[in-house]
This record gives C-alpha cells, structure tokens and sequence, in this order.
C-alpha cells in the first residue's frame, strides 16, 4: 500500500457539470467553443434518443457494441471522418465512451489502434470531446483510459493518454431513469468493483481510499432502491455519483484481480463488462480478504453483510447480488464449463491487473475462482 509521502497524479475533465438537468448545458458549452460540427458515439438505444442532446449534430455512429472491438472502433473513425467531425460526443455507457476516447485520438490523424496503444503513445487531439454517461457504471467518463478488444487474441488491447481525457464530462441522473432493472444491477455492481479492487490493491493510496469508500457506501446505500424503483432520483444520482468515484479510483490505481478474472467472459463469450464483473466479484472479495480484512471489512460493512471468514464474506457478497435480481451461475449465462481452464489461461496473463491483486493467482487459483462461480 502506498502512503500519503508518495506522489499521486489525478487527472480530471477541465468541466465537469454533475446533476439533473445539467443535459441542458451541452448547447450551450458546443456554441461557445465554436464546434459547428458534432458527433455522436452511441449505441443504438442512445443513437434512438439524440433529440435528448438538444443539439444539432452532424452525424453518429450508433453501432457501438457491449464489447466493443477493432472492426468496430475502425467503423466509427470513419463514420467521423466521412462527417467531418470536430467535436466527439460519447453517449451511452462505458463502450460508447470508450469508443468515444479513441475517436477523438484517432480521426483525422491516419494512425491506427495498434500505434497508438498503451501508455501515453496517442496524439494530441484535433477535435473536441464530450463525454456523457446514461449508465452508472463504468466512470469512463472521467478517466483516460479505453479498452478495445482484438477479435484475432480475444483479448482486450489497454489504450491510455491525457490526450483522451475528455473536455466536458456531464453526468445527468435523469438520463439513467429508463435503464432496466438487470442492466442497473449488473453496473452499479461494476462501479463498486472499481471502488473496491482500487481500494484493496497493492498500490493503493490514501487520497484514493476515500473515494473508494464514499463510492462501496453508495452502492450499498441506493443500488437496491435504484432497482426497484428506476424512477428514485435520489437513488439514481447516488448510483451517478459512485460511477464517477469508481472512475476517480481508475487513473491513478486501477483494478485487480476482480476484472482480469471477468475481461474472459466479454472477449469469449460476449458478457456485457458490468455482468461479467458482477458475477466474479463476491469470490475475487473473498480471496482477497485474509491479505485485506480491515478493508473487507468495511467494505461489508457498507454492503450490510457479516464479515470474517472468506466464506462468509463470499456468502454475503453473493447475497448481496442475489438480492438484485442476478443470477450469480456463470452457467445461466451460456459460458461453457469445458472453456474455464482455457479462460483461466487467459486471465492469468493480464499482469498490469494482477501484479497489483493483493492476493498472488496463479492459474488454478483462477480457474478455481471460475468453477465456484459456475
């Protein structure tokens, strides 16, 4: 763990507008940075509710898929490109803005994914970048780092750079109302997963600790209410509100164990990111307690469930998903149990996730993580 002695950057969008309503300022902030050409990086759920913008803009590109791929990321450069794009908005959940980030990198410069991936390798930006999320999950929306997967490895290729970093981010509660219950389960579960593998990592930090915590405790607080009532806007401005923590806890310490278990499940087997975590994160928790337990604790404590034993904390965390609505069997959701060991394999081979696991893996342990899952 690190400690207040040791240097921490965080990078933050220079404009930030967080709270009901606040859609209503992206015509306004487009006109004033004189962008005459807008354009959307959606879904196609988002790219059916552009007219939500209140913004004319020159095209989207409304294919973006739950797990987002080359091909796909190639597309939407030149879509932007054949619109002559100055200004990149990223609408939807962390896909979009994902996609988004690499967009605004990519257009109009002639490089490709592969000469731009990594660490600090994209170039400067020729247009704008707006990112707004309609989901309370990823916290893609503050952060400077995208994921694509590469359909050849089915592994998922990490792109980061300041230069991603969005101009405006708007987190507008009133966007998150219509999500379905499974898709406000499944990603408020990912916020917290965020939340706690940065809080419980080997290099985690104190400045980031807090929002970590403020982040598991909102969950813990409004994730059911928000489930059962789509419509609570103060569940739902909780949920906006940990996303972004879980977004915060991302630049400077990133995750751990808990998504390179579950980055196999969406590069093999197509299982939207938030699902994939929600169904490994009660066992990630619990192996990693023994090397964390004032931690676990509190970490428990803001969910309400015991802790101690890793049992019992696997046993609370599962209920705890349960209790949401989700099925917690990798087998309910079309994984094959014959492919584990080959996805334990795959797992095990993310080291910039797993090097900071508080827990060393190895390849059995992981595949053992998977089987308790099934």
């Amino acid at each position: 763990m690190l400690n207040l002695t040791q240097p921490l950057e965080m990078l933050r969008p220079p404009v930030l507008r967080f709270g009901v309503g606040t859609l209503s300022e992206l015509a306004p902030w487009v006109a004033a940075q004189g962008y005459r050409r807008p354009f959307v990086v959606a879904d196609a759920v988002n790219a059916g509710r552009l007219a939500q913008l209140g913004l004319s803009v020159t095209g989207c590109f409304g294919d973006v898929v739950p797990e987002p791929d080359v091909p796909n990321l190639e597309q939407a450069v030149a879509a932007a490109e054949r619109a002559g794009a100055d200004c990149i908005l990223g609408f939807g959940g962390g896909s979009a803005m994902d996609l988004a980030k690499l967009v605004a990198v990519m257009v109009g410069q002639g490089v490709t994914l592969g000469e731009i991936s990594g660490p600090h390798r994209a170039p400067a930006r020729r247009v704008g970048l707006v990112q707004i999320p309609t989901t309370a999950g990823t916290g893609s929306e503050v952060g400077t780092r995208a994921l694509i997967t590469d359909p050849r490895t089915r592994s998922k290729i990490a792109t980061e750079s300041r230069h991603m970093l969005a101009d405006l981010a708007i987190i507008d509660p009133a966007l998150t109302y219509s999500v379905p219950a499974f898709v406000t389960a499944a990603t408020g579960v990912d916020a917290m997963a965020h939340c706690v593998e940065a809080y419980t990592s080997r290099r985690a930090h104190p400045i980031i600790d807090s929002y970590a915590l403020q982040g598991i405790e909102l969950v813990g607080k409004y994730l059911k209410r928000a489930v059962e009532d789509g419509s609570d806007a103060e569940a739902r401005a909780g949920l906006a509100l940990a996303a972004f923590y879980g977004g915060v806890c991302l630049g400077p310490v990133n995750t751990t164990a808990g998504h390179a278990v579950a980055y196999p499940l969406g590069t093999r087997h197509k299982l939207a990111h938030g699902i994939a975590n929600a169904l490994i994160f009660p066992h990630v928790l619990a192996v990693n307690a023994p090397a964390q337990p004032e931690k676990t604790a509190l970490i428990c404590q803001a969910l309400g469930f015991d802790h101690g034993a890793p049992d019992l904390v696997l046993a609370g965390a599962r209920a705890f998903c349960e209790a949401l609505g989700l099925d917690m069997r990798l087998r309910a959701h079309a994984v094959p149990e014959d492919d584990l060991p080959a996805m334990a394999q795959e797992a095990h081979q993310i080291r910039r996730l797993l090097d900071w696991n508080p827990v060393d893996l190895s390849v059995r342990d992981i595949e053992a993580l998977y089987r308790a899952a099934y």
